[in-house]
């Protein structure tokens, strides 16, 4: 039997040497008898995030109070110093970044800031496709507004039930709408949206734009700025590999500084006015001026290494090497198991496809559970999908094969018959 060259394991390594300098597995806890493929979700720990979380601890442990103002790296101004850091990877100047917050309470702040329901402009746009806690969040401002989010939330419908067409979102951009709420990089099918199109023609009928970075940030090059965009939040849990829960981040372009936060709170205050404990609210000149509560320290901890490995690799030699991966991933899916109904969702071009490739499958829940108990760490979407993200910092071309080769092994053997094929509690 002819075997494809593309499934040998030399061809394997041909490629992780083509694309060896974006990889710094060496630098993760990586369990060698585990294929994490499931960086989209939570990112593995890396060492240098493992030190800056033991860092803040050890100095939490040595200066009490006093670690706000001293020590190594003192509190006070981690927030905005870790947007720094973070701005290059996004495309913005520092001052635009801030560390704060999750997906959904910045989301909130965000609508709350600049959502204002005028006469005529009364609608948010969404897509049927995001992510279901933004599109609780904008129900639930629409609500705060006195307005019935089956009239004012518009979603823009998909063609395919897997990924937006462009000329769809601009079409839906009608008089009535007054902010848009799309994702950078769709969560199912790790579609890349055009960002930069998007703005143009919102910007163009007056409409102001935002978007969920949370797939995205980390996995793609941004030029927020250079774009236009008026605003974006999102985790650093995936592809930052900040750790679980980690504290979120938003991106307000500058041209929006000055505009009073919607839901204002003491760590939005001009650093120097904070402890003034006046009751008149003094905002941050930046994107800080959108904090609200004191900062979640050890949640934003493993942020200073995380940052500091991806800043040093660069967004250039990541979404290479990520690419190369997620396309040799799809082409060995659709040779190698191509006899048993799997369908690759994922865009094949490489401007339009993301992190991550998504598959369908009608057994779908139970081949992941068979996946993991052969030591493959995927993701399951309801209701027949499969997310598999080999991540360019830490999974191998080696690896990819391997999947394949193990999921083969699974249809051949009938291996998924052995589970049931409903998600577990979390998927």
């Amino acid at each position: 039997m002819t075997v494809n060259k593309i499934s040998t394991i030399t061809y394997a390594h041909e490629l992780e040497q083509r694309y060896a300098a974006a990889s710094r597995r060496d630098e993760f806890y990586v369990k060698e008898d585990v294929i994490y493929f499931d960086g989209n979700s939570l990112g593995l720990l890396s060492k240098r995030a493992e030190t800056s979380l033991l860092s803040v601890l050890e100095s939490w442990k040595t200066h009490g109070i006093d670690g706000w103002m001293q020590g190594e790296r003192p509190w006070f101004n981690l927030s905005e110093e870790l947007g720094a850091s973070m701005a290059p990877l996004i495309g913005a100047e520092a001052e635009e970044v801030i560390v704060t917050g999750s997906t959904t309470s910045n989301l909130h702040q965000l609508l709350a800031t600049f959502f204002k329901p005028a006469e005529g402009r009364t609608k948010i746009l969404a897509d049927e496709l995001n992510f279901p806690t933004d599109i609780y969040a904008i129900q639930s401002q629409l609500q705060l507004h006195g307005l019935d989010p089956a009239d004012h939330l518009i979603q823009v419908k998909s063609r395919d039930g897997q990924t937006l067409q462009t000329e769809d979102m601009i079409e839906a951009m009608t008089d009535d709408v007054a902010v848009v709420i799309l994702s950078g990089v769709l969560y199912r099918s790790g579609q890349v949206l055009d960002m930069e199109k998007v703005t143009e023609a919102a910007h163009a009928r007056g409409i102001l734009v935002g978007f969920d970075l949370c797939h995205s940030i980390g996995a793609i090059p941004h030029a927020l700025d250079d774009w236009n965009v008026d605003y974006a939040f999102w985790c650093n849990y995936k592809h930052l590999n900040g750790g679980p829960g980690a504290t979120g981040g938003i991106y307000v372009n500058k041209k929006h500084f000055g505009t009073q936060p919607g839901l204002a709170g003491w760590f939005g205050s001009a650093k120097d006015r904070q402890f003034d404990m006046e009751h008149t609210f003094t905002p941050a000149a930046g994107a800080g001026a959108l904090q609200m509560g004191t900062p979640n320290l050890l949640s934003a901890a493993p942020l200073i290494g995380s940052l500091e490995l991806m800043n040093e690799v660069g967004m250039e030699a990541i979404r290479e090497r990520s690419l190369a991966l997620t396309a040799y991933l799809q082409e060995l899916i659709e040779t190698d198991l191509a006899d048993y109904e799997f369908t690759v969702t994922s865009p094949r071009e490489d401007a339009e496809r993301g992190g991550h490739v998504f598959v369908v499958h009608k057994e779908a829940a139970r081949i992941c559970k068979a996946l993991k108990a052969n030591g493959v760490i995927p993701d399951f979407r309801t209701p027949n999908g499969i997310r598999l993200a080999p991540v360019a910092l830490y999974n191998t071309f080696e690896e990819v094969l391997e999947t394949v080769n193990i999921l083969k092994r699974i249809m051949e053997e009938e291996q998924y018959k052995q589970f049931e094929n409903k998600r577990e509690v979390v998927a």
